[in-house]
């Protein structure tokens, strides 16, 4: 089962990052600091790791 969210893309990381780095969750880390509320996805068709917001769009 799948669940489409509506959501805003900050940045995009390639998922080869080196071991033990983690650039796309220190980024979303400095976002929710700042208040935006950002969270983390994979994206498997392009195997990148995708900051995201909620768009806001949702009725």
């Amino acid at each position: 089962m799948s669940t489409a969210i509506s959501a805003k893309v900050l940045e995009r990381f390639p998922a080869g990052a080196p071991r033990g780095s983690w650039p796309a969750e220190e980024y979303a880390a400095r976002c929710r600091a700042e208040g935006e509320p950002a969270t983390v996805v994979m994206d498997l068709e392009s195997d990148a790791f995708l900051v995201v917001v909620p768009s806001g769009d949702d009725a």
